[in-house]
């Protein structure tokens, strides 16, 4: 019987979060000197353990929890990169996804060798890694504009102001606030928790919550 050769099977994760009020993408130094590249920034990931993980989402999750230390709020697969050149071991393809964390659960993170960079200035990294950000990016970008996807930037509760200033900052455009805040609650994307904010030095503004426990299509672009 002909033997063929295994590929080299990877996850890679595009994590976004807002940083500084920037929509920012997490870079993690490799830290492993047997492996390519070791010492640079890349995106987290990791080969997938067949003997461990159902799937490749899976395999995705397991990277992020045993990498940075959480599991993210938002997962989705991307798309699949492969060929005979985007690794110098061997013939490779890597399942890429993004993910989408609050600020907040990222302040929490001890793990050291990470590195915020704004999305729209990310440097020349390993492996085809820039291809994987750059689609990621558009992919966030363009659903955002048709989904409750942006809610996975925010806490747990936030104001319509704080929602609207990453919708802002993520599609790079500029909106009026009160038609914002018109489309998302006539849509049914968010919904108010019943309490306010407090200890501001004005009026105490109405917290809201995404709707649902998961992504939610809307019926028309905001």
């Amino acid at each position: 019987m002909k033997r063929y050769e295994d590929p080299l099977a990877f996850v890679d994760v595009a994590l976004f979060t807002i940083r500084d009020g920037r929509l920012s993408l997490l870079l993690a130094t490799r830290k492993n000197q047997d492996e390519p590249y070791c010492g640079a920034l890349a995106l987290p990931g990791g080969a997938i353990h067949t003997d461990q993980d159902e799937d490749a989402q899976d395999a995705a999750r397991r990277v992020v929890r045993t990498k940075l230390g959480f599991d993210p709020p938002y997962l989705e697969q991307l798309y699949t990169f492969s060929g005979r050149l985007r690794d110098p071991r061997r013939w490779s393809l890597s399942v890429a996804y993004y993910a989408l964390v609050p600020a907040q659960v990222l302040e929490q993170t001890e793990v050291q060798g990470l590195e915020f960079v704004p999305a729209d200035a990310i440097p020349a990294l390993p492996f085809d890694h820039d291809a994987i950000a750059a689609m990621a990016v558009r992919r966030l970008r363009d659903k955002s504009t048709y989904s409750s996807l942006l809610t996975f930037l925010l806490p747990a509760s936030f104001t319509i102001p704080e929602l609207h200033a990453v919708y802002e900052q993520v599609t790079a455009s500029a909106t009026n606030i009160a038609a914002f805040r018109k489309k998302v609650l006539d849509e049914g994307m968010i919904e108010p928790t019943g309490e306010r904010r407090t200890g501001g030095q004005h009026r105490a503004p109405d917290l809201y919550r995404r709707k649902g426990s998961g992504l939610q299509a809307l019926k028309r672009t905001i």
